[in-house]
């Protein structure tokens, strides 16, 4: 089957389809065509996330080739083809790793062992090396937004109406076809869920017999589609867009997506968080009513998009730090040098910070301690991890004990933690702000520093902002609003017992 000729009975133009054609070529002729390959599969415990989410690593080819490979370990894990469930997925920023660990934990927590297959991690094969090119691309094309020109003419166009065509999709799945080897040697019959649209689409073009698309984005795009799986959204705006292919032919009306390839699932939140939820908004709203320092927590990527609007709400900050008015979390994910950048520009930082440097017990406790409602978090903490699941994680841990996650409006737009949300990066992570402040969970989004800093003044001084989002995360979870992540883990299950 051509997934490339026709999308859930959209016929593509021959033109496109030839498009799509010359693409893949153009990637065999820089990478080769490795179809031919016979790639072993090794599973091992994963060192960082294997304890607390039960994850296990999935190697393809030599172990050493692997990126998430130890040195000097022997792999000797197999498949649990009955209680196994693969979760696919790349890094490709922070956003697709953290939504497969909301999937690991929700598996991990009913029953279920979690595989980890990072597609962006086998270093020998075509896969990975068609992907990582197509990262390098997204990536530049993220440090190019902040001229407000290229943004304009070409980032947001791209990442809003490009990424919605069918014929985008069309030339993703002729790409995903030089991503099927690495699934040659994985059992069939183990349900997988793709955190990205390519393991989905690698995976059915392997033979796969379960597959569970968990689509990211709430704005339709034609980007996400892996016909043959069943497509997962978190927002019901979302699926009705996903249901009747809204825009994504310009003015043509698309034949429907099937019923049956779609469903609604909620967001897609860690088991660890939703638990939590009643007692950390609790806590939220104690340490609001007591006066205690308000605590922001702040996710930066490694891109800079966004490092002026960052700087300039520390700056803010540091005087009500100072007063014992807030408390400020910096986590900088893998990116040591944006650390170091900030405290170069901003040199009053230093002697209200505290490092926490790739020490991850030391994080475990910090975010352990700043549970207990005894501890009274002052100044400022920057967190590094030089492994990307620790540098992922360490968000997730932090998370309970903040107050308000400053963050744009991408993954972490879904997350039961009230939310102040700055800048977007590319037109279609708006729709996530507009989400949440429907659900009343976070903020509209802040475009410009002045209105940044406007609604860190608000929360600050607001005597019912924070409380009333914290109620309103309180009732969303009663409503079932962040089980997406278990809703997600039963499709795929259920896919197999169905059948």
């Amino acid at each position: 089957m051509d997934r490339s000729r026709v999308i859930f009975g959209n016929e593509m133009p021959e033109k496109t389809v030839r498009k799509a054609e010359r693409s893949k070529q153009k990637y065999i002729r820089k990478f080769g065509d490795d179809s031919g390959a016979d790639y072993p599969v090794a599973i091992d415990e994963n060192p960082y996330i294997g304890k607390s989410l039960g994850v296990q690593n999935v190697l393809v080819g030599k172990p050493e080739t692997n990126a998430h490979y130890v040195p000097g370990t022997t792999p000797s894990g197999t498949f649990d083809t009955e209680k196994g469930i693969i979760v696919g997925n790349i890094r490709m920023g922070f956003g697709h790793y953290r939504i497969s660990m909301a999937i690991a934990s929700a598996a991990h927590s009913m029953g279920f062992i979690p595989y980890w297959m990072d597609l962006n991690s086998y270093g020998e094969t075509t896969c990975t090396k068609v992907i990582g090119a197509q990262n390098d691309l997204y990536s530049l094309g993220s440090r190019l937004s902040k001229n407000p020109i290229f943004n304009r003419l070409v980032w947001e166009p791209m990442n809003y109406e490009g990424f919605r065509a069918l014929s985008y999709n069309a030339a993703d799945q002729k790409n995903a076809e030089l991503m099927a080897p690495v699934f040659r040697n994985v059992p069939k019959d183990i349900p997988l869920v793709g955190t990205h649209v390519w393991p989905a689409q690698a995976a059915l073009h392997a033979g796969m017999k379960y597959v569970v698309n968990a689509i990211p984005d709430n704005w339709p795009m034609a980007l996400h589609f892996a016909e043959g799986a069943v497509h997962t959204v978190q927002c019901r705006n979302a699926y009705l867009g996903y249901r009747i292919c809204n825009g994504m032919d310009k003015e043509r009306v698309c034949k429907p997506m099937p019923e049956e390839s779609l469903a609604y699932t909620g967001h897609y939140i860690d088991h660890e968080l939703v638990t939590g939820i009643e007692a950390d908004c609790a806590a939220r709203k104690a340490r609001k009513d007591s006066g205690a320092p308000m605590r922001f927590l702040l996710t930066i990527g490694g891109a800079g998009a966004q490092k002026e609007i960052f700087a300039a709400i520390i700056r803010d900050l540091l005087p009500k730090i100072r007063e014992g008015r807030a408390a400020l979390y910096v986590n900088v994910g893998d990116y040591r040098n944006v650390w170091d950048a900030l405290l170069s520009e901003i040199p009053e930082m230093k002697a209200l910070s505290t490092e926490h440097m790739g020490d991850w017990a030391d994080t475990e406790r910090f975010a352990a301690d700043a549970l207990n409602p005894d501890t009274n978090v002052t100044g400022i903490h920057g967190f590094w991890h030089q492994n990307i699941f620790e540098a992922v994680y360490c968000t997730n841990l932090l998370m309970r004990s903040a107050d308000v996650l400053v963050t744009k409006p991408s993954e972490l737009a879904f997350y039961p933690i009230p939310k102040l949300f700055i800048r977007r990066v590319g037109k279609h992570e708006m729709w996530g702000a507009v989400h949440a402040a429907e659900m009343g969970d976070g903020t509209l989004e802040c475009r410009d520093i002045p209105h940044t800093l406007q609604m860190v003044d608000l929360f600050l001084n607001s005597p019912s902002l924070l409380p009333d989002m914290c109620d309103n995360i309180v009732a969303n979870k009663a409503q079932g609003l962040y089980d997406g992540a278990y809703r997600v883990v039963e499709i795929a299950m259920g896919l197999k017992k169905a059948r």
